[in-house]
């Protein structure tokens, strides 16, 4: 049975959306909500009911789901309204600004039994359901490290079209970072806390545009990652994985994970392991992972067509969209305060860190 869908907010990933439904059997997009002028023209184009509010929408129409596709700062607000109609909602990454208002709304979402689910897509892509069953099946033995790379030069037109990119609070920390960490945790598990450094954006912007972090996992594992939006690279999830054409693709890795049996690169899928028990004499080489390429927002759209006919429980749910927000957070108070932040502390009603530099 087809589920109606409505689109919040009519820019580049809400069309994005909207042409990805036209893949899914089970989903029909039933109105848009916006008030700009693109997005007037667009829905006439394409013959899609347009209204100027949830409110709106509500009140003409029962929508099955909703995605919001709205600037962040919206996101909870949003939210709080279409979960008050009890509709299953699509919040685009992230799920909020700050953790603790997602956390509200997470709660209201819960107490309502109306699912959240928070587009971090990447988790859809088969090339990552193929790394998790991999790590699930024990190809990687017991997990120990892992190490993760988001570097690219963003050219000076990208600030210049949408100056609040130059803000404090809008660096690739939160804009580019926040996609990794959810991989990472999906692979890996929960982080524990964090240790992080950034430095000052060289084109003189209030926000960072370098930074990096040690992630202590509560499994034992410990990670590395690093981000960067002026730095050169070919080793990126956006320049490695194909996912988005608009990006030119490497050959390239951007993930490395290894294990007491293997180590597994991602996104190229090769797991490497000795021929016999693990040694570092024993000759070691690789095997390449088979898996289907499918459009990760396509498999994302009908997750959600399932979700809300309760066939399927929420790939990221809330919860998950919240707890990678949180070891963001906690990424930027360690950098700003070069202090180990452990992330149950930092929520806590009286957070403490403990110094780690001189």
């Amino acid at each position: 049975m087809q589920k109606k869908i409505a689109i919040v907010g009519a820019g580049l990933i809400g069309k994005r959306h909207i042409e990805a439904a036209s893949y899914v059997d089970n989903i029909s997009i039933s109105a848009i909500v916006d008030t700009s002028c693109d997005a007037s023209t667009y829905a006439d184009e394409n013959s899609i009911p347009l209204f100027p509010s949830i409110d709106a929408l509500f009140k003409s129409q029962n929508p099955d789901g909703i995605i919001l596709c709205t600037p962040t700062n919206l996101h909870v607000v949003q939210g709080l309204e279409c979960i008050s109609h009890n509709c299953p909602v699509l919040i685009e990454k992230p799920i909020a600004v700050e953790a603790t208002k997602a956390e509200g709304l997470v709660q209201f979402a819960k107490e309502r039994s109306v699912p959240i689910l928070v587009g971090h897509h990447r988790r859809h892509n088969p090339i990552i359901q193929c790394a998790k069953q991999a790590i699930e099946d024990g190809q990687l033995g017991e997990i120990r490290s892992v190490n993760a790379m988001c570097w690219f030069y963003k050219p000076d037109e990208y600030f210049e079209i949408a100056p609040w990119r130059k803000a404090l609070g809008a660096g690739p920390i939160s804009v580019n970072l926040v996609h990794d960490i959810d991989l990472i945790r999906y692979l890996c598990g929960e982080v524990k806390s964090v240790v992080a450094v950034s430095t000052p954006a060289k084109r003189g912007f209030e926000n960072e545009d370098l930074a990096a972090a040690i992630l202590r996992f509560e499994n034992g594992v410990i990670g590395t990652i690093s981000v960067s939006d002026s730095a050169v690279s070919p080793w990126s999830w956006e320049m490695t994985s194909g996912e988005y054409p608009v990006y030119p693709k490497t050959d390239q890795f951007c993930y490395q994970i290894s294990g007491s049996k293997g180590a597994l690169s991602i996104p190229d899928l090769k797991l490497w392991q000795h021929e016999n028990e693990p040694d570092w004499w024993s000759p070691i080489s690789a095997t390449m992972q088979p898996y289907k390429s499918a459009d990760p927002l396509i498999m994302q759209l009908s997750h959600f067509a399932e979700v809300i006919e309760g066939n399927e429980i929420p790939l990221v749910s809330g919860e998950e969209g919240l707890k990678t927000l949180q070891v963001i957070e906690a990424i930027q108070t360690s950098a700003a305060k070069g202090v180990e932040v452990n992330i149950e502390e930092l929520y806590a009603s009286e957070p403490q860190v403990s110094g780690i530099f001189a």
